[in-house]
C-alpha cells in the first residue's frame, strides 16, 4: 500500500509452479520474515530438504525483498523460482469493502513496472531474471532457472520503489527515522521477558507506523493503523501520543502541532466542521473516502478536541518547552471555546453530538460503528448522543486548561468551576442502578434517556477527575466482573446484554487499547492491584498473539487463544503503544 493505495496486488511465488508451504513468520515493525518449505523437491521423507526464505523490509516508499532458496539435499537440484506480480491501484476503503473493481495494470518491460493515475512502481531484479512475460491479463511473469548443490543456496533480490505521480491531500512520508524513542532500551527497563518483548515489538511496530506532517517534515504523528488507516486520525494519534508521552516528546509535539494546524475554523455542516474543532480523519483524495461517504478532511469526532487539550498538558507536564506550548496557546483557546460553546448550547449543559450532514458518522466516539450504543434490553440507542467518556475528557480538559492557565497567566479558576458544574450534572444524570449494582450508562440518547447497557466506556472516566473515590470504586468493581473482564480484556459490552456479540466490533469485543485506558485509569486513581490485574490480561493477550497487541479480539477466547477480529489493522497505532502504560502499571 501506498498513500491509501494498493500498489501490489499480488505476490505469488512459485518453484516449478508450485507453491510452497508456510512453515513459520515474524513481522516486527519495517521487517517481515517467511519460512517456507518446497515439499515436491529434494528428499521425499518426511523432512523437508529444500527451504525458502523471503526477508522483507519497507524503507518508505522503497521495498526490498530478498528471497534465498537453501537445499539440504544430499545431492544437486535444479529448480525454477517463478514470481507471479501484479498491481492494480485500488483505493484502501473499495479492499476493506470487498468491492475491488480495479482491473490488473498493463506492465511496463523496460523499465519493469506499472503505473496508475497516483503512482509509478518500478521493481529492479538482481539477478535479472531469465526472461520478462506479460501474461495476457496483466502483470508480470518473472523466472529465474537455478541449479541447487549440496548445503548450496541461492538469491534473488527484487526492489520496488513507488513513486508519486501527482500530490493528493496528504501525502505524508514515513516518520520512523526521526523518532526520538530506542525501543530496545525501553524493553530493558523491565526483567520480565514476557512484557520486555511486548514492549520491544509494540514501541518498534508504532516507530514504522509514524508519519512526517507534509506541512512541517520536522512534526511526525502516528498513523491509525495498517493497512485501512494509515493516515493520520485525531483520536487515535492523541491516544497513541498519551500513551508514550513518558518515552517521547517528538510525537506528543508532532501530533499536538500536526493537529493544531488543521483545526477547524469555520463551520461547515459537510464535513463536521465547527471553530476550533480537532480532526476525526485526514485521506488523501475524494475518491479513497467515497465508499465511506466521507469528505477527504472530517471533523466528526465529539472527543478529540478535549482530548488534544488534555495532551497539550501531558506534553506540559512530561517536559515540553515554554516556547513549545506559547506557539500553541490560540489553538487551545480555539479547542477550548469549542468545548465551552458546544456545552453551553445545549439545554442540559453536556457535550453531544449527532450527524447534521446525514452522511457522516452515526457515533462519533471512539466506538463509531452504528450498532455500538446499546441499551440494558439489548437495542440500539439513536442519537443525538452524550457519551459519559466525553464528559469524562471534557472534565479532564477543563482541569488541564486551569492547570496550563496557572503557568501561562490565563484563565485557572473560571474552568475549575466550569468542570465541577459538569461533573454534578454528569453524577445527576448517567449513574444507573442502586447500591453495589450502581453503574455509569454509557451514554445520554436522543431522549435523555440513559444508555443503560454495561460497557467500557466508564473506564474511560477514572483518573480524570470526573469522578469522586467512592464513584471509582464503584466504576473498578463493574468492570472486573467476569461479563466484563475477559480471558484477554476488559469486553466492550457487557456478556450479559442481550446485543453482546463476541466478534462484534464494537459489542463484546476486547480492544487494547481501551483496556489500557481503563487500567491506567485505575492505576491514577488509586487502583493499583485492580490495574496490575487487568494489565496482566494485556500481556497475556500479547504472549498470546506473537507479543503485537491485536487492535481487538473476540470477546471469548478458544482454550487459552484469543479469536482474531477478521479485519483488523495489524498493526494498529494505540494497540502497540499501549504496551507503554502496560509497563508502567507492571514495573
Amino acid at each position: 500500500m501506498a498513500d491509501d493505495r494498493r500498489v501490489v496486488a499480488n505476490l505469488q511465488l512459485l518453484l516449478d509452479d508450485v507453491a510452497c508451504v508456510p512453515v513459520a513468520s515474524s513481522v516486527i515493525g519495517a521487517i517481515s520474515h517467511y519460512w517456507s518449505a518446497a515439499r515436491h523437491l529434494g528428499d521425499p521423507g518426511p523432512d523437508p530438504t529444500v527451504e525458502v526464505h523471503r526477508h522483507r523490509a519497507i524503507d518508505g516508499l522503497v521495498v526490498t525483498e530478498a528471497i534465498t532458496v537453501r537445499s539440504r539435499n544430499p545431492t544437486a537440484l535444479s529448480t525454477t523460482v517463478t514470481m507471479l506480480v501484479d498491481g492494480d491501484g485500488a483505493d484502501v476503503s473499495s479492499i476493506k469493502h470487498g468491492q475491488v473493481g480495479a482491473p490488473i495494470l498493463s506492465a511496463n518491460l523496460v523499465p519493469l513496472g506499472w503505473s496508475d493515475e497516483r503512482h509509478h512502481t518500478k521493481i529492479d531484479a538482481q539477478p535479472a531474471p531469465a526472461e520478462v512475460i506479460a501474461p495476457p491479463g496483466g502483470g508480470l511473469c518473472l523466472p529465474w532457472p537455478i541449479v541447487l548443490e549440496p548445503a548450496g543456496s541461492c538469491t534473488i533480490v527484487l526492489t520496488w520503489t513507488i513513486q508519486r505521480r501527482q500530490p493528493t491531500g496528504f501525502d505524508a512520508d514515513a516518520g520512523s527515522r526521526h523518532v526520538d524513542w530506542d525501543p530496545e532500551l525501553i524493553a530493558l527497563s523491565t526483567t520480565d521477558r514476557r512484557l520486555s518483548q511486548l514492549v520491544r515489538n509494540g514501541l518498534t511496530d508504532l516507530r514504522h507506523l509514524t508519519l512526517r506532517d507534509p506541512l512541517a517534515t520536522s512534526d511526525i504523528a502516528a498513523a491509525a493503523g495498517s493497512p485501512w488507516y494509515l493516515t493520520l486520525f485525531g483520536r487515535d494519534a492523541i491516544w497513541a501520543a498519551r500513551f508514550m508521552a513518558p518515552h517521547s516528546s517528538a510525537l506528543v509535539a508532532g501530533t499536538l502541532r500536526s493537529l493544531a494546524r488543521r483545526q477547524a475554523l469555520v463551520a461547515d455542516a459537510d464535513t463536521a466542521a465547527e471553530p476550533g474543532k480537532i480532526l476525526h480523519e485526514l485521506r488523501r483524495s475524494s475518491a479513497d473516502s467515497a465508499i465511506r461517504g466521507l469528505p477527504p478532511l472530517y471533523y466528526g469526532t465529539i472527543d478529540a478536541t478535549p482530548l488534544w487539550i488534555v495532551l497539550l498538558r501531558d506534553g506540559w507536564r512530561g517536559g515540553l518547552s515554554d516556547s513549545d506550548i506559547t506557539e500553541l496557546l490560540p489553538a487551545l483557546d480555539a479547542a477550548l471555546a469549542w468545548m465551552k460553546d458546544a456545552v453551553a448550547a445545549t439545554p442540559d449543559g453536556l457535550l453531544w453530538y449527532t450527524d447534521q450532514s446525514q452522511h457522516g458518522l452515526t457515533n462519533q466516539g471512539w466506538k463509531d460503528s452504528g450498532d455500538a450504543m446499546r441499551r440494558s434490553d439489548g437495542s440500539i440507542a439513536t442519537s443525538p448522543i452524550a457519551l459519559i467518556e466525553a464528559q469524562a475528557y471534557a472534565v479532564e480538559a477543563a482541569l488541564a486548561a486551569a492547570e496550563l492557565g496557572a503557568a501561562f497567566g490565563r484563565e485557572v479558576n473560571g474552568w475549575r468551576q466550569w468542570a465541577a458544574d459538569l461533573a454534578e450534572r454528569v453524577r445527576d444524570r448517567f449513574w444507573v442502578g442502586t447500591g453495589d449494582d450502581a453503574y455509569l450508562a454509557m451514554a445520554l440518547d436522543g431522549d435523555g434517556r440513559p444508555v443503560d447497557g454495561v460497557g467500557s466506556n466508564m473506564g474511560h472516566a477514572l483518573g480524570t477527575g470526573l469522578l469522586t473515590p467512592a464513584e471509582s470504586a464503584r466504576v473498578v468493581d463493574r468492570l472486573l466482573r467476569p461479563d466484563m473482564l475477559r480471558t484477554f480484556g476488559i469486553g466492550t459490552l457487557s456478556s450479559e446484554n442481550p446485543g453482546y456479540n463476541p466478534i462484534g466490533y464494537h459489542t463484546g469485543s476486547v480492544w487494547a487499547h481501551d483496556t489500557a485506558i481503563a487500567a491506567a485509569g485505575m492505576a491514577r486513581a488509586g487502583f493499583a492491584d485492580q490495574a496490575a490485574v487487568v494489565a496482566e490480561r494485556l500481556l497475556r493477550l500479547g504472549e498470546a498473539s506473537g507479543y503485537r497487541l491485536p487492535e481487538l479480539c473476540g470477546g471469548e477466547a478458544i482454550g487459552q487463544r484469543p479469536v482474531p477480529y477478521p479485519a483488523s489493522c495489524r498493526p494498529q497505532a494505540w494497540a502497540a503503544a499501549a504496551a507503554a502504560p502496560i509497563l508502567e502499571i507492571l514495573s
